[in-house]
């Protein structure tokens, strides 16, 4: 069989990396469409895994770049916002101040108008604008590319993220021609924090229980759609074996060996708060100067996120005593036993919200976390952080205070380890709900492979739109002309403003150099003058 996987960029394929293995191994074929390019290594692991297996190929997908591509993204994006009105989200401010800025002004203040106030109207809106967005005509371009594939299947990920993106036109352009589809979720807060899933794929492949609910009570997928498979992109994790004795890490990374060190693992948090990698300063501040004598003198390697780097310039590691500084991106072979070897090496891992959670707790590492005012929104402010607090009791030991985050710290070195049954049921619960021995790939591959051999279900938009209606023709003469501004949202307003300075400033500074030059060629013609003048004079005193 042949399967088409899009992606957003060659990274996401990094969680599906043993499944296009796996899928390779069976005999399948499967090629890659990626939408754009990145910088965190996904296109050299792809570049790898088709070296390997010549049933694996990659490419571009194709771009929807018409005149209907720039509003179904405003239509959508106002969509994603509608639901983070919901009751549900009134405790992650964040998730709905990130999807407002999205929203054009018009269907921002078209929500505050009384016809679509209060959950009955907000409905009433989001009908209106899923029938224009379902009424858009599909990309030849798209339907063409998918036809020359001639996949037994399409999968799609992350289909659900929060930036303008043509992955629903793959969906609705597969299921226009009948190829089973399915999305497959990519994270442990897709379905929590990211878009709502609008139209509904044959298959959502879900990691555990919990996922399975958010699919069901958050996006209202039907249950028989929704295959619980296990977190295959954990597998790798399980039954692993150190690279390296713990003195040789130890000193690739540039700590001595003398005693345990804990690891801390940033995250990416949202932007607009504290960075950090500020905090984690305070963080080794606090362990340093603690009541605590084995917090005083322990080892710490701090592993940065690839995606936040940045935060950390103007940080000096080096001032701090026994503070390791270390870790790249763990997708080829040895990232991953780098990362690994951090874990399996480490005391405890500490940090703030991030899925290294919850590969430390696979690795049987007790885990900690701080909750602070200034961190509420990237951790009690969403709803997939309250997991880690919450499921078969929770993997995280918090606290709300650095002082008994240290007292924690201080009893782990000491000999008195949290209850590791706990992360244990945990990990069994959230990771591999199918049992810990059993690996989640070969459930995912089986899965996709029954997707293959199944019939597409009726897709929502059932025939090709050859004229939309008059309604959708209109908003979109009214987008391209006498309304672009007021269909703009926040950041393209923002971009619009700025490249307006830009060019006023540019214009003045033209006019200025202008001048200028203006002001130095009369300032030539007036030294010219005086010179004829003088010359005059000087003949007129010889002719005299």
């Amino acid at each position: 069989m042949k399967y088409l996987f899009f992606a957003r960029h060659f990274t996401y394929l990094r969680n599906f990396e043993s499944v296009l293995r796996g899928l390779a191994e069976r005999g399948h074929r499967v090629h890659i469409a990626a939408e754009r390019d990145e910088e965190f290594g996904g296109r050299a692991m792809i570049d790898r895994l088709a070296s390997d297996y010549p049933g694996i190929t990659a490419g571009w997908a194709p771009e929807r770049s018409d005149q209907w591509y720039r509003l179904a993204t405003k239509l959508r994006l106002t969509l994603d916002y509608l639901r983070y009105l919901e009751p549900a989200y009134e405790s992650t401010p964040r998730l709905r101040e990130r999807a407002v800025t999205r929203v054009p002004r018009l269907f921002r203040a078209a929500v505050r108008l009384p016809v679509f106030a209060g959950p009955s109207g907000r409905k009433r809106f989001a009908r209106v604008l899923t029938a224009w967005e379902h009424a858009i005509p599909r990309d030849p371009n798209i339907l063409a590319y998918i036809e020359e594939q001639k996949p037994d299947a399409v999968l799609i990920t992350p289909l659900i993220g929060v930036v303008a993106s043509p992955q629903l036109d793959y969906l609705y352009s597969a299921q226009a021609l009948g190829v089973p589809t399915a999305l497959c979720v990519w994270s442990w807060d897709h379905l929590s924090s990211k878009a709502l899933i609008r139209t509904l794929p044959d298959r959502v492949l879900v990691w555990n229980p919990t996922q399975q609910r958010e699919a069901l009570d958050l996006h209202h997928v039907p249950a028989d759609r929704v295959v619980v498979t296990g977190a295959q992109c954990f597998d790798q994790w399980f039954d692993r074996q150190p690279s390296r004795d713990r003195a040789s890490f130890c000193r690739r990374v540039g700590l001595p060996d003398d005693g345990p060190y804990l690891l801390w693992v940033c995250s990416a948090l949202f932007r607009g708060g504290r960075d950090e990698a500020l905090f984690v300063a305070d963080w080794v501040r606090a362990l340093r100067e603690s009541e605590h004598r084995a917090l005083r003198n322990v080892n710490i390697l701090i592993r940065p996120h690839p995606s936040r780097m940045k935060e950390w310039e103007g940080v000096d590691c080096g001032e701090w005593n026994r503070v390791a500084f270390w870790g790249a991106n763990p997708v080829d072979t040895e990232a991953r036993a780098d990362y690994f070897d951090s874990l399996y090496h480490s005391v405890g891992v500490a940090g703030l919200n991030t899925s290294a959670f919850i590969e430390a707790g696979i690795v049987g590492r007790p885990v900690y976390t701080v909750l602070l005012p200034e961190f509420h929104a990237s951790q009690r402010g969403t709803l997939h952080f309250h997991y880690l607090l919450d499921l078969e009791g929770g993997l995280l030991n918090a606290t709300t205070n650095l002082h008994d985050h240290a007292a924690q710290l201080n009893d782990l070195l000491t000999g008195a380890e949290p209850d590791a049954a706990r992360g244990r049921r945990f990990v069994e619960a959230f990771v591999r709900p199918q049992g810990l021995s059993r690996p989640s790939t070969p459930v995912f591959v089986e899965a996709i492979e029954s997707l293959a051999r199944s019939r597409a279900a009726s897709p929502i938009r059932n025939e090709a739109v050859e004229a939309p209606p008059a309604s959708l023709r209109w908003l979109a003469a009214f987008e391209r002309g006498v309304g672009h501004a007021l269909m703009l949202d926040e950041r393209e307003r923002f971009e619009a403003e700025r490249n307006q300075k830009r060019a006023d400033w540019e214009e003045q500074d033209r006019s200025t150099r202008l001048a200028a030059k203006a002001e130095v060629r009369a300032e030539k013609a007036r030294r010219f003058q005086a010179r004829q003048q003088l010359k005059q004079q000087q003949r007129k005193r010889r002719t005299g």
